[in-house]
Protein backbone atom coordinates (compact mmCIF):
# COMPACT_ATOMS: atom_id res chain seq x y z
CA UNK A 1 0.00 0.00 0.00
CA UNK A 2 1.57 3.48 -0.73
CA UNK A 3 2.14 5.78 1.47
CA UNK A 4 0.07 9.02 1.46
CA UNK A 5 2.43 11.51 2.89
CA UNK A 6 4.73 10.15 0.19
CA UNK A 7 3.24 11.35 -3.15
CA UNK A 8 2.55 14.91 -4.68
CA UNK A 9 -0.63 15.53 -6.79
CA UNK A 10 0.29 17.92 -9.90
CA UNK A 11 -2.58 19.65 -11.81
CA UNK A 12 -3.90 22.71 -13.17
CA UNK A 13 -7.30 22.53 -11.18
CA UNK A 14 -9.38 22.89 -14.09
CA UNK A 15 -13.00 21.56 -14.17
CA UNK A 16 -13.67 17.93 -14.26
CA UNK A 17 -11.40 15.78 -14.42
CA UNK A 18 -8.85 17.97 -12.34
CA UNK A 19 -10.89 19.21 -9.48
CA UNK A 20 -12.44 15.63 -9.00
CA UNK A 21 -8.71 14.59 -8.44
CA UNK A 22 -8.35 17.50 -6.37
CA UNK A 23 -11.07 16.61 -3.91
CA UNK A 24 -9.76 12.94 -3.87
CA UNK A 25 -6.65 13.97 -2.81
CA UNK A 26 -8.03 16.69 0.11
CA UNK A 27 -10.56 12.85 1.18
CA UNK A 28 -7.33 10.80 1.58
CA UNK A 29 -4.85 13.58 3.01
CA UNK A 30 -2.56 13.71 -0.26
CA UNK A 31 -0.53 16.92 -0.39
CA UNK A 32 -0.71 18.88 -3.77
CA UNK A 33 0.15 21.63 -5.78
CA UNK A 34 -2.11 23.28 -8.52
CA UNK A 35 -0.49 25.35 -11.12
CA UNK A 36 -1.85 28.73 -12.03
CA UNK A 37 -0.86 31.86 -14.21
CA UNK A 38 -2.27 34.94 -14.36
CA UNK A 39 -5.79 35.39 -15.35
CA UNK A 40 -6.37 31.55 -15.29
CA UNK A 41 -10.02 30.69 -13.80
CA UNK A 42 -9.88 27.78 -12.17
CA UNK A 43 -12.54 25.34 -10.48
CA UNK A 44 -9.85 23.72 -7.75
CA UNK A 45 -7.51 26.39 -6.54
CA UNK A 46 -5.64 24.11 -3.32
CA UNK A 47 -2.23 25.08 -2.29
CA UNK A 48 -1.60 27.14 -5.86
CA UNK A 49 1.53 27.82 -7.75
CA UNK A 50 1.35 31.05 -9.92
CA UNK A 51 3.92 30.54 -12.86
CA UNK A 52 5.73 33.39 -14.14
CA UNK A 53 5.39 34.45 -17.54
CA UNK A 54 9.38 33.16 -17.84
CA UNK A 55 8.33 29.91 -16.24
CA UNK A 56 5.36 29.59 -19.49
CA UNK A 57 7.75 30.24 -22.09
CA UNK A 58 9.55 26.70 -20.63
CA UNK A 59 6.66 24.97 -21.86
CA UNK A 60 7.23 26.39 -25.38
CA UNK A 61 9.66 24.13 -27.27
CA UNK A 62 7.79 20.65 -25.94
CA UNK A 63 3.95 22.52 -27.06
CA UNK A 64 5.78 22.68 -30.70
CA UNK A 65 7.11 19.32 -31.00
CA UNK A 66 3.87 17.52 -30.22
CA UNK A 67 1.79 19.76 -32.13
CA UNK A 68 3.63 18.49 -35.01
CA UNK A 69 3.57 15.12 -33.60
CA UNK A 70 -0.44 14.69 -33.28
CA UNK A 71 -1.01 17.15 -35.99
CA UNK A 72 -3.13 19.74 -33.95
CA UNK A 73 -2.65 23.62 -33.93
CA UNK A 74 -3.09 24.61 -29.90
CA UNK A 75 -1.34 27.83 -30.66
CA UNK A 76 -4.11 29.92 -32.06
CA UNK A 77 -5.73 31.49 -28.67
CA UNK A 78 -3.50 32.75 -25.97
CA UNK A 79 -5.66 31.77 -23.30
CA UNK A 80 -5.33 27.88 -24.70
CA UNK A 81 -1.54 28.61 -25.25
CA UNK A 82 -0.87 29.06 -21.15
CA UNK A 83 -3.13 26.44 -20.53
CA UNK A 84 -0.52 24.26 -23.07
CA UNK A 85 2.59 25.70 -21.31
CA UNK A 86 1.45 25.06 -17.73
CA UNK A 87 0.90 21.49 -18.32
CA UNK A 88 4.66 21.08 -19.21
CA UNK A 89 4.87 22.14 -15.40
CA UNK A 90 2.53 19.77 -14.82
CA UNK A 91 3.89 16.76 -16.29
CA UNK A 92 7.82 17.07 -16.09
CA UNK A 93 7.85 17.78 -12.02
CA UNK A 94 5.55 14.33 -12.18
CA UNK A 95 6.89 10.84 -11.87
CA UNK A 96 3.50 9.18 -13.23
CA UNK A 97 0.33 10.75 -15.42
CA UNK A 98 -3.29 9.84 -15.21
CA UNK A 99 -5.70 10.81 -17.34
CA UNK A 100 -9.50 10.95 -17.68
CA UNK A 101 -11.09 10.89 -21.45
CA UNK A 102 -11.43 9.13 -24.58
CA UNK A 103 -8.67 7.29 -26.34
CA UNK A 104 -9.43 7.75 -30.01
CA UNK A 105 -8.57 5.58 -32.88
CA UNK A 106 -5.15 7.35 -34.06
CA UNK A 107 -3.80 6.04 -30.18
CA UNK A 108 -4.00 10.09 -29.05
CA UNK A 109 -6.85 11.46 -26.32
CA UNK A 110 -9.29 13.67 -27.43
CA UNK A 111 -8.88 17.17 -27.13
CA UNK A 112 -6.47 19.08 -24.73
CA UNK A 113 -6.07 16.26 -22.41
CA UNK A 114 -4.47 14.58 -25.36
CA UNK A 115 -1.72 17.22 -25.19
CA UNK A 116 -0.61 16.09 -21.61
CA UNK A 117 -0.85 12.56 -22.74
CA UNK A 118 1.78 12.85 -25.45
CA UNK A 119 3.93 15.13 -23.00
CA UNK A 120 4.14 12.46 -20.83
CA UNK A 121 5.09 9.67 -23.32
CA UNK A 122 7.57 12.54 -24.95
CA UNK A 123 9.15 12.90 -21.35
CA UNK A 124 9.08 9.16 -20.49
CA UNK A 125 6.65 9.01 -17.59
CA UNK A 126 4.11 6.11 -16.99
CA UNK A 127 0.64 7.10 -18.43
CA UNK A 128 -2.48 5.73 -17.96
CA UNK A 129 -5.84 6.90 -19.61
CA UNK A 130 -9.40 6.14 -18.01
CA UNK A 131 -10.90 5.83 -21.65
CA UNK A 132 -14.65 7.21 -20.92
CA UNK A 133 -15.45 5.96 -24.73
CA UNK A 134 -14.74 2.37 -23.81
CA UNK A 135 -17.93 0.50 -22.83
CA UNK A 136 -18.44 1.18 -19.45
CA UNK A 137 -15.42 2.71 -18.85
CA UNK A 138 -12.11 1.16 -18.51
CA UNK A 139 -8.39 1.85 -17.64
CA UNK A 140 -5.54 1.66 -19.99
CA UNK A 141 -1.31 2.27 -20.00
CA UNK A 142 1.13 3.27 -22.93
CA UNK A 143 3.57 0.46 -22.95
CA UNK A 144 5.30 -0.59 -25.99
CA UNK A 145 3.68 2.03 -28.28
CA UNK A 146 0.08 0.34 -27.58
CA UNK A 147 -2.94 1.35 -24.84
CA UNK A 148 -2.50 -1.82 -22.48
CA UNK A 149 -5.76 -3.05 -20.10
CA UNK A 150 -4.38 -2.35 -16.29
CA UNK A 151 -5.68 -1.41 -12.94
CA UNK A 152 -2.70 1.30 -12.24
CA UNK A 153 -1.43 2.45 -8.57
CA UNK A 154 -0.05 6.17 -7.75
CA UNK A 155 3.53 5.24 -6.24
CA UNK A 156 5.38 6.70 -4.03
CA UNK A 157 6.08 9.93 -6.16
CA UNK A 158 4.90 12.81 -7.70
CA UNK A 159 2.12 12.50 -10.18
CA UNK A 160 0.21 14.49 -12.24
CA UNK A 161 -3.67 14.60 -13.37
CA UNK A 162 -5.19 15.81 -16.13
CA UNK A 163 -8.32 15.12 -17.91
CA UNK A 164 -11.74 15.80 -19.52
CA UNK A 165 -14.09 18.51 -17.99
CA UNK A 166 -16.87 16.37 -19.25
CA UNK A 167 -16.62 13.76 -16.52
CA UNK A 168 -19.14 11.10 -16.68
CA UNK A 169 -19.93 9.29 -13.11
CA UNK A 170 -17.68 6.78 -13.93
CA UNK A 171 -14.71 8.68 -14.76
CA UNK A 172 -15.36 9.36 -10.86
CA UNK A 173 -15.78 6.13 -9.95
CA UNK A 174 -12.36 5.35 -12.05
CA UNK A 175 -10.79 8.46 -9.98
CA UNK A 176 -12.47 6.86 -6.42
CA UNK A 177 -10.96 3.41 -7.36
CA UNK A 178 -7.51 4.36 -8.33
CA UNK A 179 -6.90 6.23 -4.64
CA UNK A 180 -8.36 3.69 -3.01
CA UNK A 181 -6.62 1.34 -4.84
CA UNK A 182 -3.63 2.95 -3.98
CA UNK A 183 -3.97 3.88 -0.57
CA UNK A 184 -6.78 1.90 0.58
CA UNK A 185 -9.84 3.56 1.95
CA UNK A 186 -10.15 7.13 2.70
CA UNK A 187 -8.86 7.95 6.32
CA UNK A 188 -12.16 8.67 8.49
CA UNK A 189 -11.49 12.26 9.95
CA UNK A 190 -12.64 12.60 13.60
CA UNK A 191 -16.10 14.44 13.63
CA UNK A 192 -15.57 17.33 16.49
CA UNK A 193 -17.28 16.69 20.08
CA UNK A 194 -20.26 18.80 21.12
CA UNK A 195 -20.30 22.41 22.02
CA UNK A 196 -21.15 22.88 25.69
CA UNK A 197 -25.22 24.56 25.37
CA UNK A 198 -25.13 28.08 25.85
CA UNK A 199 -27.50 29.59 27.91
CA UNK A 200 -30.05 31.33 26.45
CA UNK A 201 -29.52 35.64 26.08
CA UNK A 202 -33.09 35.86 28.09
CA UNK A 203 -31.52 33.80 30.93
CA UNK A 204 -28.11 35.43 30.94
CA UNK A 205 -30.01 39.20 30.71
CA UNK A 206 -32.92 38.05 33.70
CA UNK A 207 -29.97 36.15 35.88
CA UNK A 208 -27.50 39.39 35.59
CA UNK A 209 -30.25 42.42 36.77
CA UNK A 210 -31.95 39.82 38.94
CA UNK A 211 -32.39 42.10 42.40
CA UNK A 212 -30.65 41.10 45.26
CA UNK A 213 -32.93 38.89 47.57
CA UNK A 214 -34.37 40.87 50.82
CA UNK A 215 -34.05 39.29 54.27
CA UNK A 216 -37.13 40.31 56.63
CA UNK A 217 -36.52 42.09 59.60
CA UNK A 218 -37.82 40.74 62.62
CA UNK A 219 -38.72 42.85 65.73
CA UNK A 220 -36.57 42.28 68.80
Amino acid sequence: MTDRHKTLLLSGGHKGTEAEFGRAAVRWGVPEITYSFAGHKMEWSQDVRVLSPAELKKGDVSMEIVSQHMGRNYTELEMVRRVIQSMYHVVVNSYQVFAVGFIQPDKTVMGGTGWGVELAKFFNRPVSVFDQGHGDGAWFTWKDGAWTPDAPQILERPFAATGTRRLTDAGRAAIQDLFERSFGPAPRRPLPGPKPAAKPASAKKASSKAPAKKTRKTAR
